[in-house]
């Protein structure tokens, strides 16, 4: 009897388990906060150090830095001018910021100090990203049309690549090679990190402007966003396997492994989400409804939140008549 006990019991706690991942993996979501920030009213990219859990938006010229676990400014980064995007090298606590002056200001981790600003000579080094196969940051060179190659324990460019089109958000397969949006071409540009050369450019139409990128590196498949479409790729072949409808002003997607999801946040003021159901089989899952403008997006994927830039209205005007905004950064939670 005892036995036949312990058998139901580890049966009911397995069901308990399988129905808790299907609960999640089928879990809603919706606006559950919004954290005021303050300051001018442009931004781009926000991103999370996941070794502190600190997010770090762009802000016109600086950064600000939010605790995740108090949802509290605890710190910024100014003096810049005209940021892209933050990225980050924990093993060398050391984070990168992008601005459109061609500097790359790097900075400490844990107190924020700026150590040095490297200055690249492409024009407008917009999206930036690292790569732990190569352990090298790379910029996204927007009007300059290159790839820029960063050693960040000598903070020196090493490389840089021209590519046939305007660069966009960049994903890694962490085996040797970037995958890069063309937003003028429609396009998925290849290079290989160690020769630093491209080696492919992919037609992914009918998927227009992609900006966006994330990735999925079990199923192997790249996720780019663009105008009112996603496009899902085999990133072994570059072949299309699926697109799907999204939301209009599209500039950012994330991808939730543990959840097999694909959020990208669309500027319309909605946040479209599409479910993996397995290696070629996508289906739209839901739109959520966020804010005008929140268009740039990043996910938490321990809390599993997913966090948007945006400008939101106090209800009241400024002495031009206009509605007063003021900057901040938009929650979004699974609610079972």
């Amino acid at each position: 009897m005892y036995n036949n006990l312990k058998i139901k019991f580890a049966s009911a706690f397995i069901a308990l388990l399988l129905f808790s991942g299907m609960a999640f993996a089928q879990a809603n979501y919706k606006v559950t906060g919004k954290i005021m920030i303050g300051g001018e009213t442009r931004w781009d990219y926000l991103s999370i150090d996941k070794t502190h859990n600190h997010l770090f938006a762009s802000n016109n010229n600086k950064v600000q830095i939010i605790d995740l676990k108090t949802e509290k400014v605890i710190g910024e980064i100014d003096g810049q001018t005209g940021v892209h995007g933050v990225e980050f090298v924990p093993a060398l606590n050391k984070g990168y910021i992008s601005n459109r002056d061609g500097q790359i200001t790097v900075f400490d981790l844990k107190t924020f100090k700026v150590l040095k600003s490297i200055k690249i000579e492409e024009k407008n080094p917009d999206a930036i990203m690292y790569d732990s196969y190569s352990k090298r940051i790379y910029t996204m060179n927007h009007t300059g049309k290159s790839v820029t190659a960063i050693d960040p324990v000598k903070d020196v460019p090493v490389a840089t690549v021209s590519i046939d089109g305007t660069a966009e958000a960049a994903a890694s397969d962490n085996h040797g090679r970037i995958f890069v949006n063309l937003e003028d071409k429609s396009e998925v540009c290849v290079i290989d990190t160690k020769t630093m050369k491209v080696i492919a450019n992919w037609n992914i139409k009918p998927c227009e402007a992609p900006t966006g990128m994330a990735i999925d590196l079990k199923t192997k498949r790249l996720f780019t966003v663009g105008e009112n479409r996603m496009a899902v790729l085999d990133y072994n072949t570059g072949k299309v396997i699926a697109t799907l409808p999204i939301g209009g002003g599209c500039d950012g997607c994330a991808f939730d492994p543990a959840a097999k999801l694909i959020f990208s946040s669309n500027g319309e003021g909605t946040m479209s989400v599409i479910k993996e159901e397995s290696a070629d089989n996508f289906k739209p899952a839901a739109t959520i409804e966020t804010v005008k403008g929140a268009r740039t997006i990043t996910l938490d994927p321990v809390t599993h939140k997913v966090y948007s830039l945006a400008a939101f209205e106090t209800g009241k005007t400024n002495s031009d008549g206009k509605p007063e905004r003021i900057f901040g950064v938009l929650i979004v939670s699974p609610v079972k």
